[in-house]
């Protein structure tokens, strides 16, 4: 469940910003820390890999496959409730991303925030991103 709504609501995140907002177009959320912008990733994190697209795609679409093995794994073993859960949030995440890579050709992102700092300022991410990093920490707390 915790995968599927992951991978749901970002969908209806990135549906949305694709549909309401131009390229690079920002809105300043409520406190002004937070910016919604409309932001086509091409490559990886931080658009490692922009011009190895095939390799990125082949890349994401692999190590989904690898977490998918794993989570089912998982699931009858007792107790590792923060592994699942954290592989759960890693696979609804990586099914977002993955998807948009093999579809769109590139990841959608939509939300960054306002520090201060000039270089953490311009990073775009979305919630599958969130999702996967959460997820990885939920994993490695777990081992």
């Amino acid at each position: 469940m915790i995968a599927a709504m992951v991978f749901a609501v970002d969908m209806l995140l990135k549906q949305h910003v694709e549909n309401t907002k131009k390229m690079h177009e920002e809105e300043t959320l409520p406190g002004g820390r937070a910016v919604v912008r409309r932001y086509h990733n091409r490559g990886a994190f931080l658009n490692l890999g922009e011009k190895a697209g095939a390799l990125v795609r082949a890349c994401s679409l692999g190590l989904t496959v690898a977490a998918t093995i794993l989570f089912v794994a998982t699931l009858t073993c007792k107790g590792s409730a923060l592994l699942k859960t954290g592989l759960a949030l890693l696979l609804g995440g990586a099914f977002s991303n993955t998807y948009d890579r093999l579809y769109r050709k590139y990841v959608v992102d939509y939300f960054s925030f306002r520090t201060g700092i000039r270089v953490l300022d311009r990073i775009v991410f979305n919630l599958a991103d969130f999702a996967i990093m959460l997820g990885a920490l939920c994993v490695v707390v777990s081992a």
